[in-house]
């Protein structure tokens, strides 16, 4: 063997892998191999698109969903591994989806490309939870009415207030956006609360609004704005029906609390 030709085999061995989603090691100091164990070397049964495949999206954990929209990891953490520290570090799908998309083009492993598509999945997800068929939404339980609102709202990084007008079938004629900020007494006004039921001889309202702290425990501020909303509600003979505090994904109804 030539010395040239021996130059070129020692050039060759001593080049890194190439990123993509098949990358098994990286290169340490000192030249020692560090391997990294990809979705490709995992079982059939447990990679993450198979497993779709195999028994459904429903049978996923967060982290292999989120590892289908991402596709590739880095040279440190296969995809898999990715998804399961972006979960972690932003708190979740709620997280993701509050983050900045130029904080997320930071990441490690991501970029425009990749935020782009994990930002486009998680609006289309946001959005489906906010379908309603096209035969007006009735309202059962407290319960209906959260369902209703708790996809828009729960994950506002702001308070805002809902206002959703009843027909006497408790079917929703209305869902109103009246508030954005401290949904408080000094700027509360009963009258833009129940002005849409008045005009159009609506007999109810709930009130919902949320907390962007995520706890939905209610503030003595929220107990004395629904005692004045109950009062003003009997003069025009229109009912609060409730009123909701909506957090991360769990809410408190006032009208259990206080019973009026």
């Amino acid at each position: 063997m030539s010395v040239i030709e021996k130059k070129t085999k020692e050039v060759a061995a001593a080049r890194l892998p190439i990123e993509s989603d098949n990358v098994i090691s990286t290169r340490l100091a000192g030249g020692r191999l560090e391997y990294h164990t990809t979705v490709r070397d995992m079982p059939t049964d447990q990679r993450p698109r198979e497993r779709l495949r195999d028994y459904g999206p429903q049978a996923l954990a967060n982290a292999e969903l989120l590892a289908i929209i991402l596709r590739t990891g880095t040279t440190q953490d296969n995809v898999l591994e990715l998804a399961g520290k972006l979960l972690a570090k932003y708190g979740g799908l709620t997280g993701l989806l509050r983050a900045e998309f130029g904080e997320l083009c930071l990441e490690h492993g991501l970029g425009e490309a990749k935020t782009a598509q994990l930002k486009a999945a998680l609006e289309i997800g946001r959005r489906l939870g906010m379908l309603q068929p096209d035969d007006k939404y009735q309202i059962k339980s407290p319960a209906d009415a959260a369902n209703l609102v708790m996809m828009d709202m729960a994950h506002l990084d702001h308070e805002q207030m809902r206002i959703l007008v009843l027909d006497s079938k408790n079917q929703v004629v209305e869902n109103i956006n009246r508030y954005r900020g401290t949904v408080n007494s000094s700027v509360l006004r009963a009258a833009e609360v129940f002005r849409s039921a008045v005009i159009r001889n609506c007999p109810g309202v709930i009130v919902c609004h949320n907390h962007p702290s995520g706890d939905p425990t209610p503030s003595p501020e929220d107990l004395a704005v629904t005692e004045q909303l109950v009062a003003a509600g009997r003069v025009l003979d229109i009912e609060l029906v409730d009123h909701l505090i909506i957090g991360q994904q769990r809410f408190v109804s006032l009208k259990e609390r206080l019973r009026w």
